[in-house]
């Protein structure tokens, strides 16, 4: 079997949905290396993604649409023979989902159900995996959360994710599409150029000697789960259910398992970066969950799964990355 992960890639039509995002970037990247055909569906042109100011659109079949029209992605399915496909194409910033809850309900919904469609249409389609979240639990008193509890979000945007997440085990469980479901813990790395989120706005601001700015309490309480980990976990996912087509219509969590509030996580950044700037709390943030955080137990059991890095690893690489990225770019 290990000759099968070895090659599983090699040549092999992939279809990555949300290739121009953050998660997208780093997963075409793995992708292009072990040596597969990509072809990447693309709404907007964002020139400070990966996917392009990296010249990876170069070595991808960069496709113009939208996920949400049914027809166009009947058609690449059918032109591009796909086999394996990531869907990570959403809305994904919560404050934005308070704001405009019917786009994100376009994108992360209708998206999927289009994406899914389309799959469940195509002869080709070996193995399919769709980015759910851990948003999509809700609330739960019980934690850390696991793999059965209850989807009960409530805000937009988890209301978004645990549609989608059910809509993959309903295609599942109705017409045994051969999808699995990923609910990972708050992606962070270099590549994420949505400023407002936590870890690239304070690592900006400390680079431009300004103190970082905390929107919430910084009491909430979260998973952070390195973006380079989560690109190799879903890859071994897609691998996995290619040598065991019984993990179908299941979800998995990935977690580094560890608890941290927003403040902490700040502070932990202010002492990679050897600074002595401290925190401004706003105490403005609502509608999100207080506190919540996974079990990748079930990952690590059946899948055989562990992160490549430690946080203190991981946010080392993460201010690397930002310091020669914003150097770049002055």
């Amino acid at each position: 079997m290990e000759d099968l992960v070895n090659t599983f890639w090699l040549d092999r039509p992939v279809l990555v949905t949300g290739a121009s995002g953050f998660l997208g970037g780093w997963l075409v990247r793995r992708l292009l290396e072990a040596g597969a055909d990509l072809v990447c569906p693309v709404r907007d042109w964002v020139p400070g993604s990966q996917l392009i100011k990296s010249g990876l659109t170069e070595q991808v079949n960069l496709v113009r649409g939208d996920i949400t029209d049914q027809d166009f992605m009947e058609r690449v399915f059918g032109e591009y023979e796909v086999k394996t496909v990531f869907h990570l194409a959403a809305q994904t910033i919560v404050t934005i989902a308070n704001c405009n809850p019917v786009s994100t309900f376009e994108s992360n919904i209708r998206g999927t159900w289009s994406l899914l469609e389309a799959s469940r249409r195509s002869p080709c389609v070996e193995q399919m995996i769709v980015a759910s979240s851990d948003k999509a639990y809700g609330e739960h008193d019980v934690l850390p959360y696991a793999e059965d509890l209850p989807l009960r979000g409530i805000y937009p945007y988890d209301v978004s994710k645990a549609c989608s997440d059910l809509l993959a085990q309903s295609y599942y469980a109705t017409y045994s599409l051969p999808v699995v479901i990923t609910r990972c813990g708050n992606f962070y790395g270099g590549g994420d150029l949505n400023w407002n989120r936590i870890v690239p706005g304070t690592i900006r601001a400390v680079l431009r000697g300004e103190n970082p700015v905390i929107r919430s309490d910084g009491q909430y309480i979260r998973d952070y789960f390195y973006i380079e980990d989560g690109a190799a976990a879903y890859m071994l996912l897609a691998e996995k259910l290619a040598e065991t087509p019984e993990l179908a219509g299941e979800a998995f969590n990935f977690s580094n398992e560890i608890q941290l509030t927003v403040l902490e996580l700040v502070e932990m950044i202010l002492k990679v970066m050897d600074s002595d700037l401290r925190p401004v709390v706003l105490g403005e943030a609502a509608h999100e969950i207080r506190h919540q955080y996974l079990s990748a137990k079930k990952a690590c059991h059946l899948l055989g799964w562990a992160p490549l890095f430690s946080i203190e690893e991981a946010l080392a690489r993460t201010v690397e990355w930002y310091r020669e990225f914003l150097a770049d770019v002055r």
